[in-house]
């Protein structure tokens, strides 16, 4: 497999929320990645847009440490799209570090949820799970 990726679907709070995990991550968005839906050719047919819907992010990418890729959008009710913020996914990390784990795990939890503390864990790696302040999970797992 030449690429693994998640994708984050938004109400309306793609670019927020991207700034926020690349403040934590760093790097930058990735070359051509950020579209708004003002990019979109007209297509007939298709629904009409607000003002407010234009300036939405169509797409975004940012790639993590170690070359994973986080992508997104946005999808706003006024466009069809039903939203449903679940725990049935995880983005999960093992960083190079324990201190860097300590600093992503601290900055992800901020204004969020610790699920699971980090910890040292029987099958010997430090562990641990945030929600942050999106909604989106995180598992940290760094073996000792």
């Amino acid at each position: 497999m030449a690429k693994v990726s998640t994708y984050l679907n938004f109400r309306t709070e793609t670019e927020k929320a991207f700034e926020f995990y690349k403040s934590v991550f760093g790097g930058d968005f990735n070359s051509h990645s950020l579209t708004r839906f003002s990019d979109m050719p007209p297509q007939e047919g298709g629904p009409l847009l607000s003002e407010a819907d234009k300036n939405l992010i169509m797409h975004i990418e940012l790639t993590l440490p170690g070359g994973h890729v986080l992508m997104g959008c946005d999808a706003p009710e006024s466009m069809g799209f039903q939203i449903v913020q679940g725990n049935n996914s995880y983005i999960s990390l093992e960083l190079d570090t324990r201190v860097e784990t300590d600093r992503v795990f601290a900055a992800l939890a901020e204004g969020g949820q610790i699920t699971m503390p980090l910890q040292d864990m029987f099958w010997g790696a430090y562990f641990g799970s945030c929600t942050d302040k999106f909604g989106i999970q995180w598992m940290f797992n760094f073996p000792n």
